[in-house]
């Protein structure tokens, strides 16, 4: 394809391609911003004796966003691992994965898979208390499976394998699928485990809650990292989104700006291309014979000397010669009606 040439079907899909993902990667990236900046603003509140006070005196005893970290504490019975003697938590989600090997028909290479064919989670209310012993203060924590981050700690993890017989592998050579095994795990939030908190924290009479924000872009966290920590690895996933977002939309402005590239370049040789046929049509005014070129009838209407050879289009007139029509300012004109002229047409009398 010419430079010129219209674009292709191939670089309009790939412009877009880029735009609808860029659009997608931005919303993305906005959101996470988002969400880093409402945990940033976050209030950092200490679990001490002056909690309730703190929260007396706010509007509607209420703080919308706040950071709160401590110890986590049962409050009546706990929650015994099935697997490790003496681990005692409040949250215990079992887990088991299967991993097989699944056949590529495109890459003719196995690839490897996991599906998750069963999870229980199993809590029991719990507080947060200060880490400090002694302390008479308690935030209640609800719906902590809300959380976007909930700080489990693996505690028992096993894989079984699979030992197939004979006929099951010829099978699963014709199935396309291989079975590796099972992974069984277990994990919990163990009793007396720091634990950071961020949401909405409340006081309902004399008991303090802290439960899932309502506000826009305010997500809840129980995360086992310190706040610092958290509100990093958030930054952190925001500038890696903005980096994406860049770089496809420097993707969609360059594909952009190629496609007006050349639509422009197309249009100016559209315009070209009439001047440049009738170069190369034309004849010089001295190799005409005289009796063309004498004579009032038919004239030119600008020098009123030469004859009339020149055919403008789209108007139609035909009322100057080719000297005149060379000399006439850009954007060229009909000296008749001063419509603009798109093309000219060499005319030859007999």
């Amino acid at each position: 394809m010419e430079s010129g040439g219209r674009p292709s079907l191939g670089q309009f899909i790939l412009l877009g391609t880029s735009s609808v993902v860029t659009a997608f990667l931005y919303s993305v990236y906005r959101q996470k911003a988002q969400v880093a900046q409402e945990l940033k603003g976050a209030k950092r509140i200490h679990l001490g004796e002056d909690l309730k006070s703190i929260l007396s005196e706010a509007p509607g005893k209420c703080v919308p966003y706040a950071v709160i970290e401590g110890a986590v504490r049962s409050v009546k019975e706990t929650l015994n691992s099935q697997f490790v003697e003496n681990c005692k938590g409040v949250i215990q989600r079992l887990t088991l994965q299967e991993h097989k090997m699944v056949w590529n028909r495109t890459t003719h290479l196995w690839n490897d898979c996991s599906k998750i064919i069963h999870q229980r989670t199993n809590t029991v209310p719990f507080d947060l208390v200060p880490h400090e012993d002694g302390a008479g203060v308690a935030v209640r924590v609800l719906k902590p499976l809300d959380a976007v981050d909930l700080g489990l700690e693996t505690v028992y993890e096993r894989f079984h394998p699979s030992t197939p017989s004979f006929t099951d592998v010829v099978g699963h050579y014709l199935s396309g699928e291989r079975p590796k095994g099972i992974q069984e795990t277990e994990e919990m939030l163990k009793v007396g485990a720091p634990l950071t908190g961020v949401g909405e924290l409340v006081l309902d009479h004399s008991c303090v809650r802290l439960q899932p924000p309502k506000g826009p872009g305010m997500q809840y966290y129980l995360s086992s990292q310190d706040f610092d920590s958290l509100l990093q690895r958030q930054e952190s996933s925001v500038r890696i989104w903005k980096v994406l977002v860049l770089v496809f939309g420097f993707a969609a402005c360059a594909s952009l700006f190629f496609l007006l590239r050349k639509q422009y370049l197309r249009r100016r040789r559209e315009r070209q291309r009439p001047e440049e046929e009738f170069r190369e049509r034309e004849c010089p005014e001295e190799d005409r014979p005289e009796e063309d070129r004498e004579g009032p009838k038919g004239a030119c209407v600008v020098c009123l000397s030469n004859f009339r050879s020149c055919v403008f289009l789209e108007c139609g007139h035909v009322c100057a010669c080719t000297q005149c029509y060379r000399a006439l300012p850009e954007p060229r004109r009909c000296p008749i009606c001063r419509q603009e002229i798109s093309r000219v047409v060499r005319l030859y009398n007999s």
